[in-house]
């Protein structure tokens, strides 16, 4: 699953330079969590690699030392310190028989600590130690759950810890066929939350940090998402494996959290769909007839419209209107406030625009 990172480049250039070539530098990497232990609760794997001591991965059940939680770098990196510490903010169920190990290439593992008293680590060494993952593992069968409460990693470049942090629970009971293409939408899904969340976020909002996908076969539509449940159509995505954009909009959905009746569906649709094409698969949506374009046409075309509005008059727009929706202060008017214009001046223009 993807992370959205805002750089701004200020720089004067002379006019007789020329651009850069060939690859940039990264300046950070981003993170997988994973583990062979479902998850206790609320207390998902992302909590143990977001930046906050008070939130925490617990196991469901107790440990073995054939399982692992295991933290993935898109890329490797060069590692300088790190610091894993285990247990409950209370102190019970620190590991006391486990090691730290780490990976060059993601899948074979080295150790290069031992817990000890629930914490381990690696101190500042002139070696270069390259790695792209990261795996804690009992080396005994506990009596108690595997409880990971935060690792703390310096690096170049720089693994961002989760922003945004969320599990995605599969459910494929109904078509277990369907489990290798559902973990790889759940992934993703997972990877887009962060830029979902940025698009979306407003005063006072906490995003959800669990969300059940379930995979049904009696299901006669798409996809659709209810609080933080999203089901899909088993007959559709096997036919359409490729859509996963159609969960990206569910997701969205999820985020949105609206919870007053009467909203304008058409916008509900259209910012869901201008997050999926305008943000994970931008110019996936496709030309619009000029002639029968409208603003209130719901998903792609909506998406379409808030494209425009962003681009000419408001560049929040779609974050602003979100807020509004969320808030139940949404009403005709409120194009006027973002833009100077009504909502059907604006869609006037956007069609002109089209048709040019």
């Amino acid at each position: 699953m993807r992370f959205l990172l805002f750089v701004l480049l200020l720089a004067i250039t002379p006019a007789f330079a020329q651009p850069t070539k060939g690859p940039q530098p990264r300046t950070v990497e981003f993170a997988i969590a994973e583990s062979s232990l479902a998850t206790s609760g609320i207390h998902i794997r992302q909590f143990a690699f977001d930046a906050d001591p008070a939130s925490y991965f617990a196991s469901e059940k107790n440990a073995s030392k054939t399982d692992h939680f295991t933290l993935t770098f898109d890329h490797p990196v060069s590692l300088k310190t790190i610091v894993v510490q285990t247990g409950r903010p209370n102190g019970d169920d620190s590991l006391r028989e486990g090691v730290l190990e780490s990976s060059g290439d993601g899948k074979s593992f080295e150790m290069f600590a031992k817990f000890e008293k629930g914490q381990a680590s690696l101190k500042p060494s002139r070696e270069i130690r390259i790695i792209k993952a990261i795996r804690i593992r009992p080396t005994e069968d506990l009596k108690y759950p595997l409880v990971i409460r935060e690792i703390t990693i310096d690096s170049n470049p720089r693994v961002i810890p989760f922003r945004y942090p969320i599990e995605f629970a599969l459910d494929v009971s109904d078509a277990p066929e369907m489990k290798e293409w559902g973990e790889k939408v759940v992934r993703i899904c997972e990877r887009q939350y962060p830029i979902i969340c940025d698009e979306l976020m407003s005063d006072g909002f906490k995003p959800l940090t669990q969300i059940r996908m379930t995979m049904k076969k009696d299901y006669k539509g798409v996809a659709e998402a209810s609080g933080g449940r999203i089901t899909g159509s088993v007959k559709f995505f096997k036919d359409h494996p490729e859509d996963i954009g159609a969960m990206i909009h569910e997701t969205v959905h999820c985020v949105q959290g609206y919870r007053a009746r009467g909203l304008p569906g058409w916008l509900v649709e259209g910012i869901a769909d201008h997050v999926r094409f305008w943000r994970y698969e931008p110019g996936k949506a496709g030309p619009l007839n000029p002639a029968r374009a409208k603003y209130d046409a719901s998903y792609r075309t909506t998406a379409a419209f808030l494209a425009y509005v962003t681009d000419k008059y408001e560049e929040k727009a779609v974050t602003k209107l979100n807020a509004l929706l969320r808030e139940n202060k949404y009403d005709a008017g409120v194009w006027k406030t973002l833009t100077g214009k009504s909502v059907e001046e604006l869609n006037k223009e956007w069609r002109e625009s089209l048709a040019k």
